[in-house]
């Protein structure tokens, strides 16, 4: 059997996903948030550059204008820095922003909101230079570094082919002037951004569903694991076991008081019992003193012969008192009717007057 040899083929309980991401043990790829930035900031060069380049023009015509006076001073060129600086602040800041915002939300596409400093406890077994070796020459590392090499292959190929299919148009920019250089520069640059960008992204999210794929397999549990976590969450068998007797035994224990006193017992008429009591003088309804299923029921169908209380066969009444109102609880009003004409019954049968069933009830 898999479970006798300490295999690991049982799916991972909720308690230990939770228990693996406090540990900060996620599935993520690194590679994604980095595709995702590059491809965002590709797209957001290419639709903003020319806005971008009108104001770093400005600012180039700033400095050179500033560097033009003989007689600039020393708060001239502090106007001229300030401006060059808020130029480019006003120039960066929403690329920035919008980068940080593409991170965050990948980051959270990923894993959710997390946050967790156990990644970052100090682990005396980590100083271990064999255990070091050990985990740096394991199969999963190998795999990770081939991997990491093919993705330095796959990029360095598109890459190499993107400029290659260029090459005539970087030749031919010799014949253009410098604007027209610029612009063919910009080209270039965004179609071989835009490639590598995709080219990354795809293998990000391969990188993405591999590092999911195995980290579902380590959460993996064997069948022992299984059994004493859930021991762990339900408790000892054995003692739930011995908590359910006692139970039973106080339960017992009050049937053996109540039963005897209560007027009528509503049954099902062998799978429920309803024990109920009605005092005119100290109750302002029914109440239902004990009530059972099975094994329960049966003993408060015995306690009612043994004491004489009267044994009503009500089975719709039984189930809906038994499901709605516990023990200890008055009849609710939508009863009243149906345990005003059982108490009479009961009355009658007995020589009891119905007086407290005309009043009380």
């Amino acid at each position: 059997m898999p479970g006798d040899t300490g295999e690991k083929t049982e799916t991972p309980t909720p308690r230990r996903r939770e228990e693996s991401r406090r540990q900060g043990q996620i599935a993520r790829s690194a590679d994604l948030s980095a595709g995702v930035i590059l491809l965002g900031a590709v797209l957001l060069l290419q639709f903003f550059m020319p806005s971008l380049l009108e104001r770093l023009g400005e600012l180039v015509r700033l400095c050179l204008d500033g560097a033009g006076r003989v007689e600039a001073g020393r708060d001239t060129i502090r106007e001229a820095a300030k401006g060059a600086v808020l130029t480019l602040a006003g120039c960066a800041l929403p690329v920035m922003l919008f980068l940080a915002l593409l991170a965050l939300v990948t980051g959270l596409a990923q894993a959710g909101l997390l946050l967790t400093g156990k990644p970052l406890v100090p682990q005396l077994s980590r100083l271990n230079p064999l255990t070091g070796l050990k985990r740096l020459l394991s199969a999963r590392n190998l795999v990770r570094a081939g991997m990491s090499v093919g993705k330095v292959v796959i990029i360095g190929g598109v890459a190499y082919l993107t400029i290659r299919e260029q090459l005539p148009r970087i030749i031919g920019a010799i014949h253009l002037d410098f604007g027209q250089t610029l612009i063919l520069g910009g080209q270039m640059l965004f179609s071989l951004g835009l490639r590598l960008a995709l080219v990354l992204l795809v293998l990000a999210i391969l990188d993405y569903f591999w590092n999911r794929y195995k980290h579902e397999q380590d959460l993996k549990m064997t069948k022992q694991e299984v059994k004493e976590e859930m021991r762990r969450m339900e408790g000892d068998p054995v003692v739930k076991q011995r908590r359910r007797r006692v139970q039973v035994q106080l339960i017992l224990q009050r049937m053996g008081i109540e039963v005897p006193k209560s007027d009528v017992v509503v049954t099902n008429p062998t799978e429920i019992a309803i024990a109920i009591r009605y005092d005119e003088e100290n109750m302002a309804a029914p109440k239902v003193v004990a009530k059972g299923q099975g094994y329960l029921a049966e003993r408060i169908r015995q306690l009612a012969v043994q004491h004489g209380v009267p044994i009503v066969e009500r089975p719709p009444l039984a189930r809906a008192l038994y499901r709605l109102v516990e023990v200890g609880q008055e009849i609710p009003p939508q009863f009243y009717k149906a345990i005003a004409e059982i108490l009479a019954y009961v009355y009658e049968l007995t020589g009891r007057t119905p007086r407290a069933v005309a009043t009380g009830v």
